[in-house]
This record gives structure tokens, sequence and C-alpha cells, in this order.
């Protein structure tokens, strides 16, 4: 055996021996979702996510981005593993009905689906098939800027309801009582016809707190599990809240190293003191530029930064698709890719990891919010409860950075279990827990009950240093008396 072979073969005894000393971290199972705060949103344009058919190709051309490019509902069903190992809980479509450009936007009508998109039984089999994986589907729903074309704007009985057409688009008057009803009557059709799980209602603008607050009541006495969001601000009563600010503060502290942090919370307070509904939280959007635009170098670890603080921190997650395969683009067609299944997986694991543990603890979604440190992009908070603690820290700063935890806070008799890598964190004399993470690092600590040091470990890893120390003498002497054979010739 020569030494490469045995070092190999000593390797592999090493790390199953050393497997079968280390114990698993024990983790308590989360309960049924409940909240939409338990949810994640994998938001994705179904025109350019995967052709699963060629059946629906008419007028379609890839090498055009203002064109339809061939993407249906065949194709996210046939892809849909990529985003069940994300652990994404929600799909948001964005709109699925009869339109005139490949985002959905420009809708001809409030009934059937884009021929472009597929069939009224592909559609739903793409719902059935997110429920047998315990996903939800979100359609969203414009009340206003739609086609010139719309079977309501061809109506001449409704020539009341138009309030402006302007380049192509048409804006309905939301004060028209008989917009809004006829508004009302058909989203309240859709989600009783598919059973959705979530409707994004979108183009808002001039809608009253009012109205809005009675679709969302019409919404919800079909099903009141529903979820019911919007792409903009209002005071209705949504499920999650939406502020214009929040992707441009995340992008604006994570597009580089060392940024003002200050405002990260902003947005978020209300909901952290217990009261008010979570925020939506994302660093871009479908109708905005990329994230990467703003990121000057390494965009996948810009990309992770970002990523761990809209997962982790308290509030609703929303993540562009492309995003992780670190996607470019200006606003529009440019930052509407064709989705690339060849790309590296970097983003899509560490995602998964993040989303396995979230998808995992009740705590660590929707535990107690305690702020340890935010400054200049370290952030370290911890959730808590009565049956588990954790602590995050974000280390979006140019230098490994030491944060001490009092033994106070973490409890007596426990050790930080880093649940990314295999540190483990052990409180020392002065009764601090030393934290000590490398620059542009992630990492989530478990609270677990102090375990020691691991005699079977340390008598493992000695065994296996003994007999590869006595290999390489044994190797050496042989080489030796070679040596001196030849010499005595």
């Amino acid at each position: 055996m020569d030494i490469l072979k045995f070092t190999k073969w000593i390797s592999t005894i090493a790390a199953t021996i050393l497997a079968t000393t280390l114990t698993v971290t024990p983790m308590v199972s989360a309960k049924e979702v409940s909240t939409i705060a338990d949810e994640s949103i994998y938001d994705v344009l179904v025109d350019r996510y995967f052709n699963g058919t060629s059946a629906n190709d008419f007028d379609a051309n890839s090498q055009d981005p203002t064109k339809f490019t061939g993407g249906d509902f065949v194709g996210i069903t046939k892809q849909l593993s990529q985003i069940t190992k994300m652990g994404f809980t929600i799909i948001s479509l964005g709109s699925i009905f009869p339109t005139e450009k490949y985002d959905g936007s420009l809708v001809t009508s409030y009934n059937g689906f884009n021929q472009h998109f597929g069939t009224e039984e592909e559609f739903v089999s793409l719902v059935n098939t997110l429920k047998n994986n315990k996903m939800k589907t979100m359609i969203d729903f414009p009340l206003s800027n739609v086609s010139e074309n719309h079977e309501w704007v061809k109506d001449s009985t409704k020539a009341d309801w138009i309030l402006e057409t302007s380049n192509g688009q048409v804006r309905w008057d939301l004060a028209n009582e008989e917009v809004q009803q006829a508004l009302i009557e058909e989203i309240a059709q859709f989600v009783s016809t598919y059973e959705v799980g979530g409707v994004r209602l979108t183009n808002i603008e001039g809608a009253s707190t009012e109205f809005l607050d009675e679709i969302i009541e019409a919404i919800k006495e079909v099903d009141d599990t529903t979820y019911v969001i919007s792409n903009g601000e209002s005071d209705a009563n949504f499920d999650a809240s939406y502020f214009d600010d929040t992707y441009q503060i995340y992008r604006s502290i994570y597009k580089n190293v060392d940024q003002d942090s200050s405002l990260q919370l902003k947005n978020l307070e209300v909901y952290m003191s217990g009261e008010g509904k979570p925020t939506q939280l994302m660093f871009d959007h479908i109708n905005s530029d990329r994230f990467v635009m703003d990121v000057e170098a390494h965009p996948p670890t810009r990309a992770k930064m970002a990523l761990a603080s809209t997962l982790l921190l308290p509030g609703l997650p929303v993540m562009q698709y492309g995003t992780e395969i670190a996607m470019n683009g200006a606003v529009g067609p440019e930052s509407h890719q064709i989705y690339n299944f060849k790309t590296d997986t970097e983003l899509v694991d560490f995602i998964k990891n993040i989303q396995t543990l979230r998808n995992s603890s009740d705590t660590l979604r929707s535990g107690d919010f305690q702020l340890i440190k935010n400054e200049n992009g370290l952030l370290t908070f911890m959730r808590s409860s009565k049956d588990e603690k954790w602590i995050v820290v974000i280390n979006n700063s140019g230098q490994t950075q030491r944060i001490d935890i009092s033994a106070d806070m973490v409890g007596e008799g426990k050790e930080l279990q880093a649940m990314l890598e295999t540190e483990v964190v052990r409180v020392n004399d002065e009764g601090i827990y030393p934290i000590v993470l490398d620059r542009e690092i992630v990492e989530i600590y478990q609270v677990i009950d102090e375990r020691g040091i691991n005699v079977a470990y340390m008598i493992a890893l000695g065994v296996v240093y003994i007999i590869f120390i006595a290999f390489i003498i044994v190797i050496m002497k042989k080489s030796k008396r070679k040596k001196n054979a030849n010499n005595s010739i």
C-alpha cells in the first residue's frame, strides 16, 4: 500500500469513527403553519422559468426579451424540485390572466388563463401538485392598469368605468361602485373555483382603504385561510404589510461591506413588538432592478448576506426568482431573464440550509426577538421561546468580529452549537460566550445543553493520529533501510 492510498484509507476510517462519536443537535419540531409569518414566498414569472410543453409556444421568441419565450405551468411543475429544495412554502405566479405581455401585465380579461402559460387543466394540476408538496399557490390580481383591449373597455355600457387611458393602459375608476363590485365578484369567483392559497392585489393606487378591505373580506368569506397581500403601501387589512422603501434599505446595506445598517429594522419594529402584521422582506422585486446591479464585488457573497437577513429577521421573506443564481439586469425584460438551471448551486444550497432550520423551528420564525447588536453591517439577535433559543450573527463587515454573549442571556449549563458549520462556543471564565466570526459570514447558533468535552471524539481523534504517525515512521524506516542497502552494493 503506497502512502497516497493509505492516506485516503485512513481519512475514510477517521471520518467514519468521528461521525459516530458526534451527537446530533436536537431540533424542536415545528407546528403546522398557522400564519403568513410562517411562510416564505418565491416570486416567479411563469414565462421566464421553464418551457414544459411546446403546445403553447405560438408566437414565442426566446431570442427577444420583450416577447413571450415559452415558459408555462407545465414547466413549473416539471422543475418544481428546484424551488422545493430551497424550502419555499408559497409560489407566487404573478398575473396569469389573458394578457398582451409576458409578465402578465396589460390583462385583457379577468376570466380564463394566459394561453401562453397553459390551459385551465394545467393550472389546476400545478395547484394540486403544490398542495401535495405542502405548498400554496399565489396569483396577482391587478385592480387597474389593464389593456385598452380589455373586454370591459370594449363594452360600451361600461364607458364610465374608465378613469384614464394612456399608452395602451386603462385605469379603472376605482371609486365607481359598479367597478368595485365587478372586481370583487371576479376575484371571489376565481378563488372559489381554483382554491389558490393566496392573492396579491396589484396596481392598487386610487383604491380606498374601505374598498380594499371589502375585497379582502370577500376573499376571506370564500376561504378564510387564503392570504391576501399587496405590492403597494396601504392601511387596509392585508395579512402582511408592504413598504416601498424596504427593498431599497436592504440593498443599500448589503451592496457592500461596512454599510450603515441603522435603518434595517425600520419597518419591522411594530411587528416585533407584538403588534401589527409581518412586513414583506426583500432586497429587490419583479418590478425593480436586480440587487446585483448595485453590488460592487462578489455577487454570491453579497446575496448570501442579504438573503440571511430577509429569511431570519421577523417578517415575511419574499424572494424573486433567479436570485439564487445571482441573476442580473435593469428593471424590465433585462431583469426577467430565462432561468438557467445549469448555474452553480452555491446560493441554492445556502438558502436550503437556512430554510431547513427556519421551517423546522417555530422559535426561529416567530419567537421573541432581542436585538444584540446592529452596527455597520454587523447584525446579531436572539429568537427565543420557552422551548428554544437561537442566536443569529450576520457579519456583513470587512473584518473578523467578536461578539460577546453573556451567560445571563444564554442560560446556565448551556453551549452554542453552530448550525451552518461545526463550531461549538462554550462559556469562558468571565461568564461570556465569545463568538468569533470571519468577515462576510452568516452563522446560526442553537442554544443547547452543555455536553462538555466529547471524550469519545478525542479518543478517536488520538487513535487516528497515532495510526497515521506510526505509518509514517514505518515508511521512513523502510526507506532508510532501502537506501542503506543500495549504498552497500
